[in-house]
C-alpha cells in the first residue's frame, strides 16, 4: 500500500467522523442523530479495517523477507540448535516434532486417555 493511499484511506475515514459529528451539530432531531451515527460508525469500521489491513501487509512481507533468506544460497542453512549441557536432543530439538506424526491416543469409552 502506497504512502498516498494510506493517507486517503485513513483520511476518508477521518473525514466521515467529523462529518458525522458535524451533523450531529447541524441538524436537530432524530435525522441528526441517526445522520451522526451512521457516519461516525463507517469512519471507524473504515478505520479499524484499514488497521487489520495494515497489520496483514506486514506479515505478508516478514513472511516473504524470510522464504527469500531461506532461499538465499548464503543465509538460507542456519547452524542446528546446540544442546544444552545434561540436556537430550529430545528436550531441546522442537524442529522434528512436525515432521513425524504422532499416534492416536487409545480410547476407551468409560475410561481415560492413556498417555504413552
Amino acid at each position: 500500500m502506497s504512502r498516498r493511499s494510506r493517507i486517503v484511506g485513513f483520511g476518508s475515514a477521518g473525514l466521515l467522523v467529523v462529518f458525522g459529528i458535524a451533523c450531529a451539530v447541524v441538524f436537530s432531531g432524530g435525522l441528526g442523530q441517526n445522520l451522526a451515527f451512521l457516519l461516525v460508525a463507517l469512519g471507524l469500521v473504515e478505520g479499524t479495517a484499514l488497521v487489520f489491513y495494515e497489520v496483514g501487509l506486514t506479515e505478508d512481507r516478514d513472511r516473504a523477507r524470510e522464504q527469500a533468506r531461506k532461499a538465499s544460497p548464503a543465509g538460507g542453512e542456519d547452524e542446528p540448535p546446540r544442546e544444552k549441557p545434561g540436556s537430550t536432543a529430545r528436550e531441546t530439538d522442537h524442529s522434528n516434532q512436525l515432521a513425524r506424526p504422532r499416534g492416536a491416543l487409545d480410547r476407551m469409552r468409560g475410561r481415560p486417555r492413556r498417555l504413552r
